[in-house]
């Protein structure tokens, strides 16, 4: 409100850091601290114009924890956003680190700053609850605004979540009573566990932001198994958000998590964000030049549809999911376009697919479409959509396909549907060696 954009920044160590993570306890660590950042030139890096202080020269932690391991080891705040004259930061009271697991939060909540983000206080009317099983979702959060509500995007503790949505008239951001959440259709509930789904896991630190220049939403978030910051974009908040495309890899920047927008750069076909990286505890400003879809992938749910995003050929690469023999072929000449194609090959009886989860929405009109070939005993194969119960919505069987054809289906999710498998695959005779290649698949809103 003031022409400056706050940077929040969780833990942080100082005099007797160990050079490598976090630590030690005693090296002048803070759960979080807060910048001030005035600069509207992103191309030279981001500067700073100061930052909260306790004396000079020293970054004051702005929300107190306990510090105490299994109790509340730290507080740590995932999005932000200005409401009026007020400054509002999310944030996660962290119970512990488990190793080789998700962490685990007490609570999630909101803290508020009237005086320009100098001084915050804990909201007790917005605090939600994890459970006993960690399985509450809304512990992390993406934050934005029209001008009348305040949406959240919010994830489970962890990085293997889905995406959920509530809002929030702008003035009752700090009462959890008037939180509602979208189920699918509409955000009439004002029961969390009524939200559904609108991008499905794994989703860790979100970032949400609106795109002027494209007039898109973008979404960036570390997806952990496919080792990378990726992004979505759609029409509206609510969706549908395509499928994701990977801006960076773990291989080129170890350790990365994070991608959070800078909101005030996006009017040019660019977008700028603050990178994380652990051990080495640096937080790296990027930039990605961005540039439209071509009209054959623009809106496509799915993500990596012509399997170019996998380098190995031991498997097809996350989301896609293999249930039988196949793999990937990869510099091949087997591919309708690009390098890469998925296969199928078995010669044992029984079903062979490949399959990935999406979001959709209810009443929405679909269509599924795959580019197929078989050999030439093929005699089940089969293309269609199933609800996560395995109800099959829609299907469409084929024979031999001698060249890569166009196979497609229409679907329609009922009001209780918000994720669905979309499959391709085949049924095998015993002792008959059968294959099946598979590329450039699609499913587009209608």
């Amino acid at each position: 409100g003031n022409g400056q954009c706050l940077i929040a920044f969780g833990d942080t160590n100082g005099e007797g850091w160990g050079g490598f993570g976090g630590g030690p306890r005693h090296a002048d660590w803070r759960s979080n601290v807060l910048a001030f950042s005035t600069d509207r030139n992103p191309q030279d890096g981001l500067s700073f114009d100061g930052m909260v202080t306790d004396r000079p020269g020293h970054a004051a932690e702005i929300l107190v924890s306990k510090k105490i391991n299994e109790d509340e080891e730290t507080v740590i705040p995932t999005a932000g956003i200005s409401v009026g004259k007020r400054q509002i930061i999310h944030y996660m009271s962290v119970n512990f680190w488990p190793p080789f697991r998700p962490w685990v939060t007490n609570y999630a909540g909101f803290a508020y700053s009237d005086d320009g983000g100098r001084k915050w206080t804990k909201a007790p009317t917005a605090i939600w609850r994890n459970d006993a099983h960690n399985h509450n979702n809304f512990q992390m959060a993406a934050l934005v605004k029209d001008e009348k509500w305040v949406y959240w995007f919010a994830t489970r503790a962890g990085r293997q979540s889905a995406v959920y949505l509530a809002r929030v008239p702008h003035a009752r951001v700090l009462d959890k009573s008037a939180y509602r959440y979208w189920n699918g259709t509409d955000f009439k509930s004002s029961l969390e566990g009524e939200a559904r789904p609108i991008v499905p896991r794994p989703v860790s630190e979100l970032s949400v932001s609106y795109h002027r220049h494209f007039r898109r939403w973008l979404m960036t978030y570390l997806d952990p198994q496919r080792q990378a910051i990726v992004m979505r974009d759609a029409p509206a908040l609510t969706g549908p958000w395509t499928g994701e495309k990977i801006l960076l890899r773990e291989r080129e920047y170890p350790g990365l998590y994070g991608g959070y927008m800078h909101p005030w750069f996006m009017d040019k076909p660019e977008m700028y964000f603050m990178l994380s990286e652990w051990p080495l505890y640096n937080v790296a400003w990027m930039r990605a030049g961005l540039i439209p879809a071509s009209v054959a992938d623009a809106g496509n749910l799915l993500s990596n549809p012509g399997f170019e995003d996998v380098t190995k050929i031991e498997g097809l690469g996350v989301p896609w999911r293999l249930d039988g023999g196949g793999g990937l072929d990869r510099d091949l000449n087997f591919a309708r376009s690009g390098r890469s194609n998925a296969y199928l090959r078995q010669h044992i009886s029984g079903l062979n697919h490949i399959a990935q989860t999406i979001c959709v929405r209810p009443g929405q009109a679909y269509r599924f479409t795959a580019w197929v070939r078989t050999s030439e005993n093929n005699r089940r194969g089969s293309l269609g959509v199933q609800n996560r119960n395995g109800d099959v919505l829609q299907e469409k069987s084929f024979d031999r396909l001698g060249d890569y054809t166009r196979m497609s289906v229409n679907f329609t999710p009922d009001r209780h549907t918000t994720q669905v498998d979309v499959f391709v695959g085949m049924r095998v005779h015993h002792g008959q060696d059968t294959w099946m290649q598979i590329d450039d698949l699609s499913v587009v809103a209608l």
